[in-house]
């Protein structure tokens, strides 16, 4: 697998490279230069395959020059051990619950499959690797858990001060070992840029392996793929077209399913349901993007005013809006229409909803208002509701917390206090 970077289509580096290295030095993405086709055989064959089988073939399809078939099964045995059940909301609706990981969040595929290729990228070096994390919520702690006490790397996860929830800080801070947390008196965009700054420094690269968790990371995008496939292979035989509805901060999940529809996973339609940070929506509006500082809403985990993989999506349309129109959808809600819709929900179905879950199922509402005949909606549960308590104490809604979250909150919690510079993040990692 060689990959090029959004900004140089001439480049071309090898997987391992793009693992370590998560950013090209032109500060664009790594992108694959081919994208290999899952043949007609294979997708046939995954009505009869579990989860675990399926991310195989998707893995190995893009991986097999880069790691052997044994070690990739190894890999995806140990680091997809966990269900992504569907739920049935309607006859045409269904919601594909990605929170059943470690970290109660759809990132756990992300985070513990990385984890697991760098440790075996890693196997016969003898250097120690740094990892830089910037989290708006949910990557932190999958980030964590997926790292916790793998050898030879450390990680470093910065969060914007009072704009997580209490057990999402308590996922980053409870862990120890290998694993600091950093609080930074900030956004998430705030954290997003320090990061990034870091990887574009050259004393820092100098003195330290520096890489990133983050969704920029293509190591992360590709587990993202194995839960599309697989509930594309669970709905074919009832329903001619499937649409994904993808809540969306920083485009990389739903990135990981357009990417495999490139690779031949038959995808009608893909949905971005936003908060009030509406940078994609407004950009299909107006076709003019324009970043802009993130705001704080319910659903914290997509507060995000300019999402790095949005790159990755305009790269697969080359660059070409109205193209990328006909199979992408954007649609954004406040707070108060998200609240509306979990009552909602909870009322009618007796069915509980995070708020980034809520998003996308008022997307489902809005754009199914026009029937399409054989077509199903797929929302994706990107979190566990217990992760969001002040949100449904206010709705009157009990939620109860699995068991996980009662060992966290008997933990000590550590973290290290930081403004918003540069410079008091590089001293500290070079310290």
């Amino acid at each position: 697998m060689k990959l090029y970077s959004t900004n140089n289509h001439n480049l071309s580096v090898d997987f391992k490279t793009a693992v370590f290295n998560s950013l090209p030095a032109d500060k664009g993405l790594y992108m694959p230069i081919i994208l290999p086709q899952f043949n007609k055989e294979m997708l046939e064959s995954w009505d009869k395959k579990t989860l675990p089988q399926i991310a195989f073939d998707v893995a190995y399809t893009l991986l097999n020059e880069a790691i052997t078939a044994t070690d990739l099964q190894e890999i995806i045995d140990d680091a997809i051990n966990f269900e992504a059940p569907l739920v049935k909301l309607a006859d045409d609706t269904f919601v594909l619950e990605l929170f059943h990981g470690p970290s109660l969040a759809f990132k756990d595929f992300g985070g513990r499959f990385m984890s697991r290729i760098m440790a075996h990228f890693l196997k016969n070096e003898d250097k120690e690797i740094r990892i830089l994390v910037a989290t708006s919520g949910d990557t932190g702690g999958a980030v964590a858990l997926g790292f916790l006490n793998v050898l030879g790397i450390k990680v470093s996860i910065l969060y914007p001060k009072g704009k997580v929830s209490a057990i999402q800080e308590l996922q980053l801070t409870t862990n120890g070992n290998n694993i600091e947390a950093i609080e930074i008196d900030g956004t998430f965009d705030d954290c997003q840029r320090l990061v990034k700054q870091a990887f574009l420094d050259d004393e820092l690269n100098a003195h330290l392996n520096l890489t990133s968790a983050n969704s920029i990371n293509i190591s992360r995008l590709i587990p993202q793929m194995f839960y599309y496939a697989n509930t594309w292979a669970r709905l074919n035989a009832d329903f001619e077209n499937v649409v994904f509805v993808t809540p969306s901060g920083n485009f990389g999940n739903i990135a990981a399913g357009m990417i495999a529809n490139k690779m031949g996973l038959p995808v009608k339609q893909f949905i971005a349901a936003t908060n009030s940070n509406d940078i994609v929506p407004q950009y299909f509006k107006t076709g003019v993007y324009t970043a802009k500082p993130s705001v704080t809403t319910l659903a914290n985990a997509m507060d995000v005013g300019d999402p790095s993989n949005f790159v990755r999506i305009l790269d697969l349309y080359d660059n070409d809006i109205f193209a990328l129109k006909t199979k992408l959808i954007s649609l954004a809600y406040t707070d108060e229409e998200i609240k509306k819709a979990i009552a909602t929900v909870y009322e009618n179905q007796n069915y509980v909803m995070c708020p980034h879950t809520a998003t996308g199922y008022l997307a489902v509402n809005e754009v199914s208002k026009t029937p399409q005949k054989n077509t199903v909606y797929v929302i994706l549960a990107t979190a566990h509701p217990c992760k969001f308590p002040d949100v449904f104490e206010e709705l009157n809604i009990k939620i109860e917390e699995p068991t996980q979250v009662e060992i966290m909150k008997q933990k000590s919690q550590h973290k290290i206090l930081m403004a918003n510079s540069f410079d008091d993040f590089k001293a500290h990692l070079l310290a």
